[in-house]
C-alpha cells in the first residue's frame, strides 16, 4: 500500500533534543510517556550509544511529525528492564518493539500514526525483523486504533498499579499481504 504522504526516518541526533523537549512537555505526549527530562536521558543515552534502542524523527511531507523508536527485546531482558515490563519474558529474544508519538498536537487523528507506522514497519520487516510488538496503555484508545489499523493485534494484558498494558503483536502474514 503506497503512502500517501512523504514519509522519511531521520536518526535522532543532538541537534533534535529542543525540538523533543518541547514535544514532550506538551499534554498530549505527557499523558503517556514520562517525565520529559527523563525520557530526554533515555534518548541521550540512545544517541550516545549506551542504549542500543534506535530513535529516529519522522518527517511528513518535509516537516518533523514525531519520535518513533525500535528496540531489542533480548537487549531489555539482558539490561534489567523487565524488572518494570515483566512481560517481556513472554516474548522471544529475537523479537523487537516499536514506540511513537506524534509530536504536534494539530497531527492527531489524521490518520499520520498509523501511517508512518506502516513505513516503518516495513523498514524492519525489511531488515528482517519477523517478531514485533508494541505496548500501548490500554487507555490510550486513539494509539490502541492507529496500531490496530497497522497490522497489530492484541495478544495480551499485563496489569500493574496504575496501567493496563496492551501487548499487541503484528500479524506479519496480513501485514506482507496488504503492503505487497
Amino acid at each position: 500500500m503506497p503512502s500517501e504522504r512523504n514519509i522519511r526516518f531521520a536518526p535522532v541526533t543532538p541537534a533534535d533534543y529542543p525540538l523533543l523537549r518541547r514535544w514532550m512537555e506538551s499534554p498530549h505526549m505527557r499523558e503517556w510517556w514520562g517525565e520529559p527530562e527523563t525520557e530526554l536521558g533515555y534518548i541521550r543515552d540512545m544517541v550516545e550509544g549506551r542504549d542500543t534502542t534506535r530513535p529516529f524523527i519522522f518527517h511528513v511531507d518535509g516537516e518533523p511529525a514525531g519520535y518513533i523508536q525500535v528496540w531489542s527485546i533480548g537487549d531489555a531482558i539482558a539490561g534489567g528492564y523487565d524488572d518494570k515490563a515483566p512481560w517481556l519474558h513472554g516474548a522471544t529474544p529475537d523479537a523487537v518493539g516499536v514506540d511513537l508519538s506524534i509530536g504536534n498536537p494539530d497531527q492527531l487523528s489524521r490518520g499520520i500514526g498509523t501511517e508512518v507506522l506502516r513505513n516503518f514497519l516495513a523498514m524492519l520487516v525489511e531488515e528482517g525483523h519477523e517478531t514485533i510488538i508494541i505496548d500501548p496503555d490500554e487507555a490510550n484508545r486513539r494509539a490502541v486504533r492507529a496500531y490496530e489499523k497497522a497490522g497489530f493485534v492484541a495478544y495480551d494484558r499485563h496489569v500493574d498499579d496504575d496501567s493496563v498494558t496492551l501487548l499487541m503483536k503484528l500479524d506479519l502474514k496480513r501485514f506482507k499481504e496488504t503492503t505487497g
